[in-house]
């Protein structure tokens, strides 16, 4: 199938087949666009916390360990889209960075707490995002942010 380059971000390749273009409805088109400015995000993100000796995992750990200090493993894997053993990998590297420390008083449950480096990384970690999100959402206007941000909600609720 024929490919025709679609224009966006530097060094992002999107192909997208002639065929599919034309044969498929708004709803794939919506959905690689979410991933699409997804994608921008990320990279910028990542680009930003390598250049201070950290990544966007990281900086994610440290996130969810912010809002909630007393998540198990599995509940942090959850939170940041990794898997449990990816995650509890990213953990031991975390503390023997100094970013984390842990301990398990309560028999296999490890309790995490950020250290002051770590706070330093989640702290301009923040910094980082807001002025990322702003370059992207900044061309809403307030309204079109509420409506995105309910819209999404909606599409991401889940059905128990």
């Amino acid at each position: 199938m024929p490919h025709t380059r679609v224009g966006g971000a530097r060094g992002v390749g999107r192909y997208l087949g002639n065929m599919e273009v034309a044969s498929h409805g708004t709803e794939e088109h919506l959905a690689r666009e979410i991933k699409r400015l997804q994608w921008r995000h990320h990279r910028e993100l990542d680009r930003r916390m390598r250049a201070i000796g950290s990544t966007i995992v990281q900086w994610d750990v440290l996130r969810a360990l912010s809002v909630d200090p007393n998540a198990s493993g599995h509940d942090l894997a959850l939170a940041t889209f990794q898997s449990d053993q990816s995650l509890g990998q990213m953990i031991r590297r975390m503390e023997a960075r100094g970013l984390i420390t842990r301990s398990n008083p309560q028999g296999r449950r490890w309790l995490h707490q950020i250290t002051p480096s770590g706070a330093e990384i989640l702290a301009a970690g923040h910094s980082f995002a807001a002025e990322i999100f702003e370059q992207s959402f900044g061309k809403l206007s307030h309204e079109q942010r509420q409506q995105l941000a309910e819209l999404l909600t909606v599409l991401n609720a889940t059905e128990d």
